[in-house]
């Protein structure tokens, strides 16, 4: 071979390396040089005299990725960790080297040699099948200081040992901050010696269906679990170990109920309370009187010596003011402090808290309603309803945390609901998290400095145990590392997704579950004139998508999908998306009806809410049927009204069924109607009602109502669909009015 060729596949097999070591590292480093040449794994290894902390985690997962233990070198060895405290101005910043003496990280702080060590075990991964490093050089440090991941162990309680896996895995992409929400109204989380109510009665609650066989309890009908104090210094101890600061989160003055359960004399009705079952915002809250100030300082001097973070978070959010409002202690106490309202109340509530908790030499971080009242002296804001909160905290010289639900909360959906298991109703892809940018274009530069950072949010509503934590958790984490780090580039979201993928592997291995909904495939179905269309697309080779028409599941060998399908007389279409003749992507399915109402003209007496309003009124004659995963499309939804449809067969003909579909789905206020009744008419001036249905019956058809009819006459079908108004206690949304979701409707 000349050496011309061997020339040209040396710079080829160098250029390969270049393009992997690029394209796989997540957060992507600041800086970054690859250069000819490799460093053999056979040649790596540790110092024997050194026994620093992150020595040690190395030395363990090089263990779990190469499957042996690294040798360790006379002297030096030919991995070193150097700590440098004289070189460097910013604190979490570090140096990679690997040369042809072996591999250099160096920092002025073990915490940036820790991200040294990150960034290698992930290039060790990358290229353990070809078992050598590249040469390269990398130059890293964060745009931001904080950079936060939050766990709501309230709603769902998870064990040490899940809450320490949790660690492991935001560590690995270098998160520096876990919020660590421990008390709301589903349960109290953390042991007080003072009151050992707060957990003996706070921690535990009424078994529900949605608990699912998680966190069982000698008492089967009950649900819960709280950390003792020296679970929390185990957990603290860990996470400071991995380079990671735990705030804890306790909860005030709302999300109180599981507290007022123990101690009913802290509010302001005297109870009794139970903690709570339901999800939602609960109107009893902490009274703002002495006996509860008492218990909330206890707490704190409790909470001071386990948690070194500097910050303690207090909540501050969803505090309804009705029981303030209708509560003498509470009316005198706003007139004796010369306060305006409830709302200056619960500033001044938050303010004592924060004086108290100031004086034991810790801040404190509380939600965006905080900045209602007035803003407490040196409070921090974490900006969860949109980004106003940060910006109006910034501008008046205010510290902010940005953790906007519209970009970085985990509980909402990653991908299709069909296909994805249950979660709060709002999707958030993983595209849509690596498009945030935490800083607000409203700002200035000098404005700009008071944006600390970000934070994603993992509530647990609908996470009953911790493999979907995982689910939910990733890929996004990666998405959050990089914008956090501070080099996400959005435009560059291919190149994202495409490093994403190849972290799969390692997920795989490592057992933990996540979702691939940037594999799936989305459907449109769409009905035109007098025909119904239906469009397939992926987000990768959309003539990869395999289809069937006859409700089988796709196979390889099953329709490859070219063009818009006409959907005739199918009546159920199902898709997936295939690489290497494997199923990637879970099967999605759109259900299609053909009736002698499918297109015909039809009336509205009230028009839908506009937020679920797309296709109109005829969008209940369409032809599609609307997932009951998946209410924002193909549903019309009303709320404060009832339904009234008048369809018009154009024609008297005979009608011998009838059908409608509604939907329930209480988690969202959504509940099945009180009765559907169905009327006919020949000239639509006189109707006769052909049959009602109550909500006992429509519960039994789970909302597929079909009722076969005495054979007649008609030109013109009304549906009367009559709304259940108020939301019924011991329901999440109690009290506030319910959603009528209605779709397709069907005459035969």
């Amino acid at each position: 071979m000349s050496r011309i060729v061997i020339i040209a596949l040396l710079a080829f097999c160098c250029l390969s390396s270049t393009v992997r070591a690029q394209e796989t590292l997540i957060p992507r480093p600041q800086k970054m040089e690859v250069r000819p040449g490799a460093f053999p794994f056979d040649k790596l290894s540790l110092a024997g005299g050194d026994k620093t902390n992150e020595a040690h985690y190395l030395e363990t997962q090089w263990r779990s990725i190469l499957e042996k233990k690294p040798s360790r070198g006379d002297g030096k060895g030919t991995v070193k960790l150097l700590l440098e405290p004289s070189k460097g101005d910013h604190p979490e910043a570090y140096k990679l080297l690997v040369h042809a003496g072996g591999v250099e990280i160096r920092s002025s702080s073990s915490t940036g040699v820790f991200y040294g060590v990150q960034t290698l075990l992930q290039l060790l991964e990358e290229h353990r099948h070809e078992a050598s490093l590249p040469y390269l050089e990398i130059t890293d440090y964060p745009r931001f200081g904080y950079r936060g991941m939050h766990l709501d162990v309230c709603r769902h309680f998870f064990s040490v040992e899940e809450v320490k896996h949790f660690l492991d895995y935001i560590a690995a992409y270098k998160i520096n901050k876990f919020h660590w929400h421990l008390t709301d109204d589903q349960g109290w989380r953390i042991e007080i010696k003072s009151h050992p109510k707060l957990t003996r009665i706070g921690a535990f609650r009424e078994r529900k269906p949605f608990d699912g066989d998680a966190q069982k309890t000698a008492d089967s009908t009950v649900y819960g679990g709280f950390y003792t104090q020296d679970q929390i210094r185990d957990v603290v101890a860990y996470a400071a170990s991995l380079h990671i600061e735990v705030i804890p989160e306790i909860e005030m003055p709302g999300h109180a109920q599981a507290a007022l359960a123990a101690y009913p004399e802290l509010s302001c009705t005297g109870g009794p309370f139970s903690v709570g079952v339901n999800w939602g915002v609960m109107k009893d809250i902490f009274c703002p009187k002495e006996e509860t100030f008492a218990l909330l300082e206890d707490v704190i001097d409790e909470i001071i010596p386990l948690f070194p973070s500097s910050y303690i978070h207090i909540g501050g959010d969803e505090a309804p003011k009705d029981r303030w409002k209708a509560c003498a202690h509470c009316q005198a106490l706003i007139k004796k402090e010369e306060l305006k309202d409830e709302h200056e109340l619960q500033s001044y509530f938050i303010t004592r808290m924060e004086k108290y908790i100031n004086s034991k030499g810790k801040k404190i971080i509380g939600w965006d309603e905080i900045l209602e009242g007035g803003l407490a002296p040196n409070a921090t804001v974490m900006s969860w309803t949109g980004i106003e909160g940060g910006i109006q905290a910034a501008k008046s010289g205010h510290d902010a945390i940005m953790t906007p639900a519209s970009h970085v909360y985990f509980d909402y959906y990653q991908g299709n609901p069909q296909t994805e298991p249950l979660a709060f109703s709002a999707d958030l892809p993983l595209e849509q998290v690596y498009s945030y940018n935490p800083i607000p274009e409203a700002l200035t530069d000098e404005e700009a400095k008071h944006i600390l950072g970000t934070q994603a949010n993992m509530w647990t509503e609908y996470i009953p145990n911790f493999k979907q934590v995982e689910y939910m958790l990733f890929p996004r984490l990666m998405a959050l590392a990089e914008v956090a780090w501070g080099t996400s580039n959005p435009t560059s979201y291919k190149s994202f997704e495409d490093r994403v993928v190849s972290q799969f592997k390692l997920l795989d291995r490592k057992n933990i579950h996540y979702s691939k909904a940037i594999f799936e495939v989305v459907g449109e179905a769409s009905r035109d004139a007098d025909k119904l269309n239906y469009t397939l697309s992926t987000r990768k080779d959309p003539l990869s998508i395999r289809y069937t028409r006859d409700g089988s599941e796709p196979q390889e060998k099953s329709f490859v999908y070219k063009d818009v399908i006409n959907v005739g007389d199918a009546t159920l279409i199902k898709a997936a998306y295939f690489e290497n003749g494997k199923k990637i992507s879970h099967t999605i399915n759109q259900h299609f009806v053909h009736s002698k109402a499918t297109g015909k003209p039809i009336q509205l007496a009230e028009a839908p809410h506009a937020n679920y309003a797309e296709g109109g009124a005829a969008a209940l004659v369409d032809g599609i049927l609307g997932s009951r995963a998946v209410h924002k499309k193909h549903w019309l939804g009303f709320i404060r009204k009832d339904v009234e449809a008048t369809i018009d067969l154009q024609n008297v003909d005979t009608i011998a069924s009838v059908g409608v579909s509604v939907l329930e789905n209480k988690g969202i206020g959504a509940h099945y109607p009180a009765s559907i009744t169905v009327l006919t008419s020949t000239d639509n001036q006189t109707f006769r009602t052909v049959k009602t249905l109550m909500v006992e019956e429509i519960r039994k058809a789970d909302g597929f109502v079909k009722l076969a009819i005495t054979p007649q006459k008609a030109r013109y079908v009304k549906f009367v669909v009559k709304s259940s108004g108020k939301i019924a206690a011991g329901n999440p949304l109690e009290g506030t009015d319910s959603w009528l979701f209605v779709d397709e409707i069907t005459l035969d």
